[in-house]
């Protein structure tokens, strides 16, 4: 039986334990800094192009990075593009300190996108190196686990850091815990974890290739294109609206960005598991992907509801706080987004893995995974922000729900389609 225990249990490793502590200061500086950007917004009366440019930035600059560092990590020593993340992300707390206007929000945001690079694609593929075969699933499912949680800590202190004390002390202590983070890898990591292939034989360019002729792999990548394009509006944005239409403060927006995040954190370690012993992972990216799409489309309720659901009074350390109802919307929608993201993500990491391992290029198969979401990521927070100022928030919001429904169609076809040609003894993530 699948024990949602086993994710604790995996920290007994001090190599897991070293990469879990890069996922949690990974994921808790991004969510913080993603309530920091609709504070931002605020502050300096942006436009909804220049608010999908706080995406955008961040997304160019991984896509120029990705395939390279994918390459590399195939063939060098991932641990020192760990603890270089870890220093970039602490040049990026320093330069949030300093910004002036939104021009220089932008320019963070792309050293920003590099730091995230580096903790991402490494920290991915060292877990999917080093994991034992027959247990990938759950050790992928856990270290995004932990993601998850840092994230929900991030959401929850970050959030009411940012209302009760500003910017500089919160990016005082992202940078205390990155420095954490730095010293447990720096101790524990095995050096040249992965990196096996021969340079030689690593062949750039034709490696990609040689992964985009398998049939799963082409489809994992174009659905990916649009969903992409879907997911980072709402993560851009979500964040802004309840700041600017419902003027909800930092705090709440961080518990309305916690409700997704505790049921990813509750539930993804099991998913992952499960996706080990069930097979056929691509029905779970399938289904996580349609859910996402359906909790994207709830996001719009929160306007239309305003004033008609009852209000929430909580005191917290004291203070008493009131949620309204389009907070209630928000929350209820993130939290579904949580679990959509639950069933997903693990699948679809243990499907490229699987697709890569066999021309022994596993970076090289999570970077084209990586890649393919940079493009919509690229594209997509600047098209929906122009969306959004032209028509509304609400209609910029049923447009990527519009896209993610989309994209999950494409993708069950393509990869019905994929598993049936690979027949019973071959099929893709059994």
């Amino acid at each position: 039986m699948a024990r949602v225990g086993g994710s604790l249990a995996l920290l007994r490793d001090r190599e897991f334990a070293a990469l879990a502590g890069t996922a949690f200061a990974r994921a808790q500086s991004y969510s913080t800094i993603l309530i920091a950007l609709a504070l931002y917004a605020e502050l300096y009366d942006t436009v909804g192009v220049v608010e999908g440019l706080f995406g955008t930035a961040f997304a160019l600059a991984q896509l120029l990075v990705v395939l390279p560092l994918g390459r590399r990590l195939d063939v060098g020593d991932s641990k020192r593009y760990l603890l270089a993340g870890f220093a970039v992300n602490l040049l990026v707390f320093a330069g949030f300190v300093f910004v002036q206007n939104p021009v220089h929000i932008v320019l963070v945001r792309v050293l920003q996108g590099l730091g995230a690079s580096l903790l991402w694609v490494t920290g991915s593929t060292v877990v999917g190196e080093i994991a034992p075969e027959d247990r990938r699933g759950q050790w992928l499912g856990s270290y995004n686990q932990f993601g998850s949680i840092s994230s929900l800590f991030g959401d929850v202190v970050g959030g009411y850091l940012l209302y009760a004390h500003g910017f500089t002390l919160t990016y005082a202590v992202l940078s205390g815990v990155t420095l954490v983070a730095f010293v447990l890898v720096w101790l524990y990591l095995r050096d040249n974890p992965g990196g096996r292939k021969d340079p030689a034989e690593a062949g750039g360019v034709e490696t990609f290739r040689t992964l985009l002729r398998r049939p799963m792999v082409r489809a994992l990548v174009l659905f990916r294109f649009a969903f992409s394009v879907g997911k980072m509006a709402v993560i851009i944005f979500l964040p802004i609206y309840a700041k600017t239409a419902f003027g909800i403060n930092a705090f709440a927006i961080g518990w309305i960005m916690a409700g997704g995040k505790l049921t990813k954190a509750l539930t993804q370690g099991y998913v992952g598991d499960l996706t080990d012993r069930v097979g056929n992972r691509f029905w779970f990216v399938v289904v996580g992907a349609a859910l996402y799409g359906l909790g994207t489309a709830l996001i719009p309720l929160a306007g239309y509801l305003e004033g008609t659901l009852p209000l929430l009074t909580l005191t917290v350390a004291g203070s008493l706080y009131t949620f309204t109802g389009p907070f209630l919307v928000l929350f209820g929608a993130y939290s579904v987004l949580g679990v959509a993201d639950s069933i997903r993500l693990p699948a679809s990491m243990s499907l490229f893995v699987s697709e890569g391992e066999g021309h022994d290029a596993v970076a090289s198969s999570l970077s084209l995974r990586s890649i393919s979401w940079k493009v919509g990521q690229v594209a997509g927070p600047v098209f929906v922000g122009a969306v959004k100022e032209s028509v509304s928030a609400e209609v910029a919001f049923l447009t990527a729900a519009g896209f993610i429904v989309v994209a999950t169609g494409v993708f069950a076809v393509a990869a019905t389609v994929s598993t049936e040609r690979a027949g019973p003894a071959g099929a893709p993530g059994d």
